[in-house]
């Protein structure tokens, strides 16, 4: 009898691994080890809870966990926190919620153990009050804190994907927000176009928006009351009832660090095409376990070098492969170009590929980039705004690279340049795409078109 397929994390990677798992080949044993209560979530969908737009947070769990147990017949376990793993012999030690220690073969083994929020070393980070924002019980926290304690003001540290999706919730539920940034822009991945774009519109919605400050910590009687920051050499405070950390996550690689599994350059677990994990003595396979989600690397599809990238869809769909894989049907992972998309009050904002030019050159290309304005919709038609899409392409290979779109209107389009990516197209091919045209959805040249003709006129002219 083939011993269990074991899954540890039980959330996109490891629940989209189990499930094909059990559907590719029903008699298999498939056993998933959780050491929270719930089980795949939408975590983007969290900030939406906050703001009230999702009214209970049960909303967001896709598939609960009796569902995974009765219909799926996955047999997952919550409430149990997998503690080690002896590759040699197979077996992972599971710790339950009285504390005792078990120890449970695996035929197959999937890591899928995500990755939490960075706490920077602040001073009052336990302070009431203060908090991340990376799972579904934090969520709910910052919520019942909302209600109940009624704070009028709020800091969000950090000006990425979180910091800005908080920004704008906290706002809708009547506080006064401020946002603190290290960094010389939002946003930093999106481009300096499509940052000053989102930051304009941040001050214009009423958001003090305070970029290249560092903070310091926190301070207040049991419950938080003023951030502390550098400013001018020296350091000043402003008051806050509430604060938001949102800097980022980083992998949770400590179960597999102590398996002896190798750690890629980026710090998460170093996986193969088909999500296969190493050795970190000598780096040979490690045979029948596998990483994906957010605590594992994927290679980047411009670069064809290995990246962190943690986001929903890397996530199901490295959890999905892998689940075939040991499943019987052999399937890659896949590869990641970074797409990205996010809400800001009024404008979305979107990314794929390599914008950086700094990048671009380290990786090897040549890169060309231009930034146009174009209508989403022919100008007679209601409803017609301004896209602003910035494009990149290697003049060397003449491919497309990357992009960088921002406006209130159609900002999927971001869709078909990471097509254009994953498919090697160059600019000269996506130019002449077949996109749909029709007034109530774009004008005859599609926004994306018109960059892809100006990019091109820009590379002859720097080829010449």
């Amino acid at each position: 009898m083939t011993d269990p397929f074991v899954v540890v994390g039980g959330d996109a990677a490891g629940m989209s691994a189990a499930s094909k798992a059990k559907r590719e080949d029903p008699s298999r044993e498939v056993i998933v080890f959780e050491r929270g209560e719930w089980v795949s979530y939408a975590a983007c969908g969290m900030p939406y809870y906050v703001k009230g737009t999702v009214e209970e947070l049960d909303d967001l769990v896709a598939v609960t966990a009796e569902e995974f147990r009765e219909e799926r017949d996955v047999d997952l376990r919550t409430g149990r926190e997998v503690v080690g793993i002896d590759t040699d012999a197979k077996t992972v030690t599971v710790e339950g919620e009285a504390g005792e220690a078990i120890e449970r073969s695996y035929g197959d083994l999937l890591i899928g153990t995500g990755a939490s929020a960075i706490e920077p070393p602040f001073d009052g980070l336990d302070l009431e009050g203060v908090f991340t924002i990376h799972d579904m019980d934090e969520a709910d926290a910052i919520d019942r804190f909302v209600g109940e304690r009624e704070p009028e003001s709020a800091a969000v540290v950090g000006g990425g994907y979180i910091g800005v999706e908080m920004a704008e919730a906290l706002d809708a539920r009547g506080l006064d927000v401020s946002m603190y940034e290290m960094l010389p822009r939002t946003l930093q991945p999106f481009g300096e176009e499509t940052a000053r774009t989102v930051e304009d519109h941040l001050r214009d919605q009423g958001v003090d928006l305070r970029l290249e400050t560092a903070v310091r910590g926190f301070s207040g009687d049991g419950s938080v009351e003023r951030v502390t920051y550098e400013e001018g050499g020296g350091t000043a405070s402003a008051g806050a009832d509430l604060v938001i950390v949102g800097v980022g996550v980083a992998p949770n690689t400590d179960l597999a660090e102590d398996a002896g599994i190798e750690l890629g350059p980026t710090g998460a677990i170093a996986t193969d095409d088909y999500g296969r994990t190493f050795d970190a003595t000598d780096g040979s396979t490690v045979q029948h376990v596998y990483a994906a989600g957010d605590c594992a690397e994927a290679t980047n599809v411009v670069t064809g070098e290995p990246d962190h990238v943690p986001l929903a869809l890397t996530a199901n769909r490295a959890g999905r492969a892998i689940g075939a894989t040991v499943g019987g049907d052999p399937t890659r992972t896949g590869g990641t170009a970074g797409t990205a998309i996010v809400k800001a009050f009024e404008l979305g904002a979107a990314r794929t590929g390599v914008i950086d030019e700094e990048r671009a050159r380290e990786a090897g290309f040549d890169p060309v980039s231009v930034t146009i304005d174009a209508p989403t919709r022919p100008h007679y038609y209601p409803g017609a705004t301004e896209l602003t899409v910035t494009l990149v392409g290697d003049a060397a290979s003449e491919r497309v690279i990357g992009a960088s779109v921002v406006g209130r209107d159609g900002v999927k389009r971001i869709d078909a340049v990471a097509t254009a990516i994953q498919g090697e197209l160059t600019v000269e091919e996506l130019q002449n795409a077949d996109l749909a045209y029709a007034p109530p959805f774009s004008p005859v040249w599609d926004p994306i078109v018109t960059a892809a003709k100006v990019l091109g006129g820009s590379m002859e002219d720097e080829i010449r």
